[in-house]
């Protein structure tokens, strides 16, 4: 009989409201996405001066983590994932549709006229997706497996059977999971942690489970 695997918590934000657990935490609906995000970094004081450093798309998979890690309780006991688990022992795996694309194509804007050819270190340094999983792992000491996958939208069937392989072949025993999308100051994740063991919020994660959470 295959193990069944939890959603422990999970956090989202988008259009301008983030949401830990179903519950609403922090809204600002008049904010542009950069200062949405911005603006959530000092409410929570989150006090990680390199987050001013990222681009939008790791700001964004930044203050998600942080809320998803932190705020939330992820065990009945309150004990952090990152109390609970070994560093080796936690995986990352996210996903979104537009890659880079958003810094990408502010790093192409510096090298595209030879005349005023600018490109930056700062900049240059952002343009592959899964720097956002670096900046989560190196941010909460997490050292197990990561991956990165592009996808046109939030593939339910396969981030289900992926994590759930992950655990079951005990390749993880934790996982940080799900969607996290920028471009065009068009925003959206949905991040969440997927456990062996089903805690409070007893959601087994499974297809329809996730795709009831993204409705």
């Amino acid at each position: 009989m295959e193990q069944k695997n939890y959603i422990t918590s999970f956090c989202s934000i988008k259009e301008g409201t983030i949401s830990v657990n179903n519950s609403v935490v922090y809204a600002d609906t008049s904010l542009t996405s950069i200062d949405f995000l911005k603006s959530a970094y000092k409410h929570f004081k989150l006090n990680y001066p390199k987050f001013y450093k990222m681009d939008a798309l790791c700001k964004l998979a930044f203050v998600a983590s942080e809320l998803l890690l932190k705020q939330s309780d992820s065990t009945q006991s309150g004990q952090l994932i990152t109390q609970k688990y070994s560093s080796e022992d936690v995986a990352i795996v996210i996903a979104n549709s537009a890659s880079s694309l958003e810094i990408d194509t502010e790093h192409q804007n510096t090298i595209s006229d030879k005349n005023n050819y600018f490109p930056s270190p700062a900049v240059f340094v952002y343009t592959l997706p899964n720097i956002l999983i670096g900046e989560i792992a190196i941010r909460n000491s997490i050292k197990g497996e990561n991956t990165f996958f592009i996808f046109d939208k939030f593939d339910a069937d396969f981030m289900s059977s992926y994590i759930n392989s992950l655990l079951n072949s005990n390749k993880a025993k934790c996982c940080i999971t799900g969607w996290v999308d920028f471009y065009e100051n068009k925003y959206e994740a949905f991040l969440y942690i997927v456990e062996k063991e089903p805690k409070t919020l007893n959601i087994e994660h499974t297809q329809k489970q996730l795709t009831l959470l993204l409705k």
